[in-house]
Formats: structure tokens, sequence, C-alpha cells
């Protein structure tokens, strides 16, 4: 994705609505920026918020006045003050109680393209999310922009303040790292819907023999409660034993204690996921993450922090 267009933009007697109309044309491109290095839908809308206030509040100016290239301005504006907010995250986190996972983008049913512009054009999956999350800030801000939407080394070294020398170098270790821990592929749709399917109906149905064959012998469960919802635990689960006993005791814990939840299938992050409803809200999103062969599930990551479910629609009667 090249900035070398300069941007023309016609007079208008109208400054700040054509700020507007600018900031608008930009905004989906900014969210999926901002929420990809931050992981947080209400991080992402608080950066863009502070965006578009440095964008309109240019010293009392039309905020085009002296700006070649709206785009690209809009875009290091997002960017760096996505860095400055990672400080603020970073020190809630060490508060957390137990595992943090990334806020989920849920849309709709359909398994074709995602509904929500945030999510439709550069989706990142939130097992990428994860690994993501073990970047330092600069490194993470660098992989999103080069390796998800394409920006240059010399176009991130005029967003970040770095030399491209740095940028090289800041790429080059991010890269290695999520390769290392996650490596270049992704399950076709209907693989991952199937075997999400399976997953679930184990699961809810407390089917030990099931789970045992679908969760690789390796499997890690997250379960992010955020201490506001019971039972969470305090830290990812490995292994497959475990993780049948820990799935097994939610399953049966929920029929004693008689929820009435709803599942249904939306899109999480731009793949298919599960999403329980209880009352019509919702209670928790369940995403499967798969080995490369797409037979078995190495991954679940469950959200079920209200806090964090605050953006997901309530249940279609």
């Amino acid at each position: 994705m090249s900035e070398s267009t300069t941007s023309t933009v016609s007079d208008t007697d109208d400054p700040l609505g054509e700020a507007t109309g600018v900031f608008v044309e930009h905004r989906e491109l900014l969210f999926g920026l901002v929420y990809n290095m931050l992981g947080s839908v209400a991080d992402t809308e608080d950066v863009l918020q502070e965006t578009w206030l440095s964008w309109t509040g240019r010293a009392g100016r039309s905020p085009l006045d002296g700006i070649a290239n709206p785009r690209a301005y809009l875009v290091r504006v997002a960017v760096n003050h996505a860095l400055a907010r990672r400080a603020a995250i970073s020190r809630r986190r060490e508060t957390y109680v137990g595992p943090w996972l990334p806020e989920p983008l849920v849309t709709g049913e359909d398994s074709g393209e995602a509904e929500d512009p945030a999510v439709r054009g550069e989706s990142v999956s939130l097992a990428m999310l994860v690994v993501l999350e073990s970047l330092t800030p600069l490194e993470r801000a660098v992989f999103v922009l080069n390796e998800v939407f394409g920006y240059a080394h010399t176009e991130i070294a005029d967003i970040i303040d770095r030399t491209p020398a740095a940028v090289r170098q800041l790429a080059r270790r991010a890269r290695a790292h999520v390769h290392a821990r996650r490596p270049r592929y992704r399950a076709h749709p209907r693989v991952r819907r199937e075997a999400t399917e399976r997953f679930v109906r184990a699961a809810l149905g407390g089917d030990i023999a099931e789970l045992m064959e679908i969760l690789a012998p390796d499997v890690t469960v997250w379960t992010d409660g955020g201490g506001n919802r019971k039972p969470a635990g305090l830290r990812p689960v490995h292994g497959r034993d475990k993780a049948v006993r820990l799935i097994s005791g939610y399953a049966s814990r929920g029929r004693r204690a008689q929820r009435r939840l709803n599942l249904r299938y939306r899109r999480v992050n731009g793949d298919d996921a599960a999403v329980l409803f209880e009352g019509g809200s919702p209670y928790a999103v369940m995403v499967m993450d798969l080995t490369p062969e797409g037979d078995q599930v190495c991954g679940v990551y469950i959200v079920s922090n209200p806090d964090k479910l605050t953006h997901v629609q309530r249940e279609e009667r």
C-alpha cells in the first residue's frame, strides 16, 4: 500500500465539514490499524477520538491547510496515539485477573465476507492477536503496518519517526518471532466451520471421548473472564487431558446451574466461531484455532468478560 499519491481536496466554505468527510473516508483503515495494534475496541475508539481531535485542532487552522496527503497524516497520528495508549494498556494488564485475551470483533452468521467494515479488509485472527501481544509496541506496529497492511519500510519509518534501517530490524525481529509461534497457514472456511461445530457439540454435550479425539495433544485453552465471570481459569491450561477436564467441568456446572444458553455461530475477527447468549445478551465468545492439517483443535479461546462483550450485538429473536 503506497502513500505516494497526493490527495487533492476541493476548496469549501466549511473547513470542519470537509475535514470530517476526509476523516470518515479513512476511518475504516484507521480502525483496522489501531485495533490490530491494541486488541481492544474501546481503546481503539478512544484513539480514533484523539486522532480526530488532533486532526481538527491543528492550531485553530483548517485541518487540511498545508497537508498534501491527509491519509498519510491521519495514519501517522493514529499510529503514534496507539503507541502512547499501549503504556496504559500494559498498566491495566498488570492487575488483570486471569489470562488476557483481545476483545473479539463479532459479525454476522454468513461464512462469506465479513459484514463489519472494520474486519472486512485486513482481518487478523484472534489467535494471531494473542501472538502479537508478545511483541514490543514498536515491533507490533511495524508488523501490522508491513505484514497486514502492506506499508513499505520507508513509509513506516516516516510514520513512527525511525530510520528505514531501524524499521527493517524491527520487522525482522517481529516476523521471526511471530512465524516461530504461528506458522503461515489458514484453514479453509468450510474446514474451520466443521471443526468449530464438532468441538462445540462435544464441549456443551460433555462428550469426553469426542473431545479427546478433536483436541490436539498439546492444545492450550485460554479463558478470559477478567474476574467478572465464573468459572474462569487464572492461567492458560496446556495439554489435552487438562483441557478436557476444564471444558467438561464448565459444561457440567452450566447444566447444574440450569443456565439457558443459546448458541449462535458468528464470525469473530474474520473466522467462524461460536457465541453463547444468555437471555439475549452475549455470555461468551469461543474461538478455535486449528492445527496446520485442520483436523484437530490446537487452541481454544473463551472470552466471557462482560466488559469485552459490550460490542457484541444482542441475540436476534
